[in-house]
């Protein structure tokens, strides 16, 4: 939703300034150069990333328009299904969580927190940690390196579109003047034209040049921090499993493994002590 606050307030700010100088909105509009600039913007995206990694951020862009999907209560709702899950193996043995990791699609404890089961990363990292956990024989220094391993991998995988999206928007300054040139021999070949139709098609090249420089710095480079933003914080949560796991492995209460994923949440999407509390008291 902020996306689209900020898309509407660059646009309205930069029309607001230019009309009140008793610019002519109409001159901007030049489809060609947005035709030029994004054309070759996105033909280097393809050419640079692979299939994947764009699909990738046309989800990411398409999921940032909707708003942050990790939050607090996505936080308590992780927090409570670790705990219950701790407090199965704690009652029934490790072996009792075999039929929730290896389906928690069809699992009756994953299917009670939609919003992780829908979190593909969270939920295979947690799965394949705790089938590490039922094989037994590994200690827990050894576990928390086998999970870096993994955090490793799933960080380098998610900053994959807002790095690809950030190179993108570096690009567009450049393109802008690619465009602009192309005005300016087009000019050239009016050159035996009156001032009005010259002055008219220098208007059009520099465009390219405004329209390069804005896509950059307005829409799409603060739309790859977006990108950014958000794969950060869906490796937060991965961390913040990590914590827990790794607490459970060296044998604290559950309660107390949920005290450190809980520690490990940044501060401002942290639930409280109490809420957490109440949190874990509702799945008793």
């Amino acid at each position: 939703m902020f996306v689209i606050i900020g898309f509407v307030v660059v646009i309205a700010c930069v029309l607001l300034g230019y009309t009140l100088h008793e610019g002519q909105v109409i001159l901007l509009w030049q489809p060609t150069e947005f035709l030029i600039i994004g054309g070759a913007a996105l033909g280097g995206l393809l050419i640079a990333n692979p299939l994947s990694t764009t699909m990738a951020i046309v989800r990411g862009i398409l999921g940032s328009l909707k708003g942050a999907t990790i939050t607090k209560e996505s936080y308590l709702e992780l927090l409570k299904l670790l705990y219950e899950l701790f407090q199965l193996a704690k009652k029934d043995g490790l072996i009792a969580l075999e039929p929730h990791v290896e389906n928690p699609d069809s699992s009756p404890i994953f299917s009670k927190y939609p919003t992780i089961l829908a979190n593909h990363h969270a939920v295979a990292f947690l799965c394949d940690t705790m089938k590490v956990l039922l094989n037994g024989g590994v200690p827990a220094h050894d576990l928390e390196e086998l999970m870096d391993i993994d955090l490793e991998a799933a960080q380098h995988e998610m900053l994959k579109p807002p790095t690809a999206l950030a190179t993108m928007a570096d690009s567009f300054p450049g393109l802008g003047i690619v465009a602009a040139v192309l005005g300016v021999v087009i000019t050239m070949g009016k050159i035996d034209q009156p001032p009005e139709v010259i002055g008219h098609s220098v208007a059009a090249a520099l465009v390219g040049t405004f329209l390069g420089v804005l896509l950059s710095y307005g829409f799409v480079g603060p739309l790859a921090r977006n990108l950014e933003n958000a794969a950060r914080a869906e490796h937060h949560i991965l961390v913040c499993i990590k914590a827990a796991v790794l607490a459970f492995a060296r044998g604290v209460p559950s309660v107390v493994a949920i005290e450190y994923g809980r520690r490990a949440i940044e501060p401002h999407e942290r639930p409280s002590f109490q809420e957490t509390e109440e949190a874990v008291k509702s799945v008793r």
